[in-house]
């Protein structure tokens, strides 16, 4: 499987350290940078790469995955959320890794190098890398309403059992 990277400066090192453990465990990395420290980066340069890669490489049919870091992980997430059909999750936990497949199908996830040390981050991406999607019903039907507002920009309709409530009514 094809795993696209992309961090800021504070994820470097963690990105760094995951393409070294990708390829000794038989995954093929696709480093989407930086590849030299500064301060001052810009991670949407790095992140939206990783992401379109994965995206590209989807489309084409290729089993690829995608892994942005940062210092908390969430301006990645963000950015890598941008790319139309790409699902990035943040993840802070073993549980969130696995759930981001297993209920969202989620192609991409996004860590915090500053949040957690270095053998968590690597196990949170070890786990989601290793988990499928679980096809249940209502998380591809959840997937489709996502993806229908992705491209039609409308709302879905919403459930009889809150018809007359809230701001739509």
């Amino acid at each position: 499987m094809r795993v696209h990277l992309g961090s800021d400066h504070a994820g470097l090192d963690l990105k760094d350290h995951l393409v070294a453990w990708l390829s000794s465990h038989g995954y093929e990395p696709v480093d989407h940078g930086p590849f030299v420290y500064d301060a001052l980066d810009d991670y949407p340069v790095f992140c939206l790469r990783a992401a379109e890669g994965v995206a590209r490489d989807r489309a084409a049919g290729l089993d690829s995955l995608g892994v942005v870091v940062g210092g908390s992980g969430n301006g990645e997430q963000m950015a890598a959320n941008k790319v139309v059909g790409i699902r990035c999750a943040l993840v802070w936990s073993e549980a969130t890794a696995t759930l981001a497949r297993e209920h969202n199908d989620a192609q991409m996830v996004s860590v915090g190098g500053r949040m957690h040390t270095l053998e968590e981050m690597t196990r949170f991406v070890e786990l989601f890398l290793a988990e499928p999607f679980s096809d249940d019903e209502r998380h591809v039907r959840r997937i489709g309403q996502l993806a229908a507002y992705e491209s039609t920009h409308e709302l879905p309709a919403l459930p009889a059992s809150a018809q007359g409530l809230g701001p739509d009514a």
